[in-house]
């Protein structure tokens, strides 16, 4: 993909990079960078991230949102007379590379604030550590429930894992007319597994009948015996949570077999277009925004972000910009980067962005719709927009 090339392009020969945000004098961006500490001239945002690494791809997009989000930020005066300087760090979507970087942050860097981490498991292991502190932080996707629950000061821009699997549900039984339901999730990853279990007790509560609910291995190749046994069972829908890698493989393998259920995924498939896209033609996935959504912040949003990058912004990109532009909001409203202000300011935002209108609720996860997505001719197609 074009963003593993943009990334690859950075980490040329592993030198650590010190760059502007856009052109100009509009702040500053380190990747894996050292610093004498806090600077008075600037406010200092750290990000975690896997710019390297199995799953780079997220990464590198939502760190080019965070820094999109920057560069406008700068380019319009910056926040409280200062400019933003980015400092971020590569977790490789590694637990103890994520607990490495925000170390380096906090210690060697004195950040304001961090956006991060990308993924859950890495995101789950810093959270503790930042709640301890105290220090702001909102990750752009992190969706596994707990995340927010380590302390007051940690939000995210991403709705969460039941709640995809409880829209999904609902879209299943309401615009679907589904009365027979199938399950298959990667019993490895805590993300697949959330996801389908949120959705098997939310479709069921709404009276449709679980035919299937199977699990496979991370690492397996060949789904055709639990997919064939899917089959047999004549569901409706086929609901299967998780990243869009496998998920074209799985849906190849599933069209083999002869399954006609709709194939319905989560925020996982998004990018499923770019490796199979024939094997998910019909299928609807829910994700965090569309772009061919109508809105005037999304199309502004595609514009300049396809200007920057040369390709279009996935969620990740969106999310990494939203949570950029949410914590900016938030320390402008408090007038200060002062930790309690800042987190104070956060639980109070208000605001609509790319990813739609966002507030957040008691446990700091964003309220806001789900743009239900319908793959048609290869591309994504905006098909609705659902909340519970």
């Amino acid at each position: 993909m074009k963003a593993k090339k943009f990334m690859s392009m950075l980490l040329v020969g592993g030198i650590m990079l010190s760059s502007l945000v856009g052109c100009g004098n509009t702040g500053s961006s380190s990747q894996g960078s050292e610093s004498s500490g806090a600077n008075a001239d600037v406010i200092k945002i750290g990000g975690i991230a896997p710019l390297t690494g199995d799953v780079a791809v997220y990464g590198v997009a939502a760190d080019n949102g965070v820094k999109l989000a920057i560069e406008e930020i700068n380019a319009n005066g910056g926040l409280l007379g200062k400019q933003i300087q980015y400092v971020v760090y590569d977790d490789k979507g590694d637990p103890t590379e994520a607990v490495n970087a925000y170390k380096k942050l906090t210690s060697n860097d004195k950040v304001d604030a961090i956006v991060g981490a990308v993924t859950s498991k890495p995101t789950l292991t810093v959270t503790p550590l930042a709640a301890k502190d105290g220090i702001p932080m909102i990750t752009p996707t992190a969706t596994a429930l707990e995340v927010t629950s380590a302390g007051p000061n940690i939000f995210r821009a991403c709705f969460i894992d039941p709640y995809q699997g409880e829209v999904m549900a609902k879209f299943a039984v309401e615009e679907l007319g589904a009365s027979k339901a199938a399950i298959i999730y990667n019993t490895a990853d805590d993300y697949s597994v959330g996801v389908a279990e949120a959705f098997k007790e939310a479709v069921e509560g709404y009276g449709t009948q679980v035919v299937s609910f199977e699990g496979y291995n991370g690492d397996d190749k060949d789904f055709k015996a639990v997919l064939t046994n899917v089959k047999s069972q004549g569901p409706d829908v086929l609901f299967i949570p998780d990243y869009y890698n496998r998920v074209g493989l799985i849906a190849q393998q599933a069209k083999e077999v002869g399954i006609t259920a709709t194939l319905l995924g989560a925020d996982g498939w998004d990018g499923v277009i770019g490796v199979n896209p024939d094997a998910v033609e019909g299928a609807y996935f829910c994700n965090h925004y569309s772009t061919d959504d109508a809105a005037e912040e999304v199309q502004n949003f595609l514009k300049v972000y396809k200007e920057k990058y040369n390709e279009d912004p996935v969620s990740f990109a969106a999310l990494g910009y939203d949570a950029m532009k949410i914590l900016a909001a938030a320390i402008e409203k408090a007038g200060s980067t002062d930790k309690d202000a800042v987190v104070k300011a956060l639980a109070e935002t208000d605001i609509t962005s790319v990813t739609g209108k966002i507030t957040f609720d008691e446990n700091r996860n964003p309220v806001k719709e789900v743009s239900i997505i319908k793959i048609e001719n290869g591309n994504n197609t905006l098909f609705t927009k659902m909340s519970l």
